[in-house]
């Protein structure tokens, strides 16, 4: 999976996943851009690549804002000269709460957050790679195992995650014939800050997968890497369960 004159967007690239996923980018010869809300982080790593030669820059953007999205492509083609390969990895979790006692507004931040955010990404993604031509591009959505099941408690981010599977699988029929694939990875309890505290709250008490650990980061990370690469040419609207057999049951 060599990626040497490629160029990467990586969209929630602080920590966890898209930390990982960006750094695994680099480290494969892609020319990376991290983006995220939170720049002391995103200029850390970004400076850490950099030191090892590899080639990154960062920008911040609040990926709710259409604005801030359109700059943030505009940004990485400016930058790096064209974009073949977009994850759109930011997202939140909320308290567990019955569907009946859920804040309606609470419900709205986490369909912002999870869903809009991504159709935001994507299309911006989308037109920069058609105005570029040619083919052999590729984007990444993050959804979870919580687009692929239901759990109590979890009403506004399971109808988020189930959202862009559908978004995913849409937008991948439209563009697969114009050299364009787009697949969603669907995580199952992977060591991230997010999990760390929902540990701490109790949201999550033990682990369930049937492997018998939590994931790691960068098991995620080159999943989404291989759908990127053309290993994975014939891959197309998928959501992939990176789960540790959690939806096998």
């Amino acid at each position: 999976m060599e990626m040497n004159g490629k160029v990467a967007l990586v969209a929630g690239a602080t920590s966890g996943i898209g930390k990982a996923t960006a750094v695994m980018f680099a480290e494969k010869g892609a020319s990376v851009v991290l983006t995220g809300r939170r720049e002391n982080l995103l200029r850390e790593i970004t400076d850490s690549l950099t030191a090892r030669g590899l080639r990154a820059a960062y920008m911040v953007c609040d990926v709710t804002e259409e604005e801030q999205v359109e700059a943030m492509v505009k940004f990485t083609a400016e930058t790096f000269g064209r974009l073949d390969y977009a994850y759109n990895n930011a997202g939140i979790m909320s308290d567990d709460v019955e569907t009946a006692e859920l804040e309606s507004s609470e419900f709205d931040r986490v369909i912002n957050i999870n869903l809009r955010s991504m159709f935001l990404c994507m299309k911006y993604e989308l037109r920069q790679m058609l105005r570029q031509g040619g083919s052999g591009y590729a984007i990444v959505n993050c959804s979870s195992i919580g687009g692929l099941i239901g759990l109590p408690g979890r009403v506004a981010y399971h109808a988020s995650k189930h959202a862009v599977l559908g978004m995913t699988k849409c937008a991948a029929l439209e563009y697969a014939a114009r050299g364009i694939r787009i697949n969603a990875v669907c995580p199952a309890t992977i060591e991230t800050p997010m999990v760390e505290k929902m540990l701490k709250t109790g949201a999550i008490k033990e682990v369930a997968e049937p492997i018998g650990r939590f994931g790691h980061p960068g098991e995620v990370a080159s999943t989404v890497l291989w759908l990127c690469s053309p290993d994975a040419s014939f891959i197309v609207g998928q959501g992939i369960a990176v789960d540790g057999g959690y939806t096998v049951r």
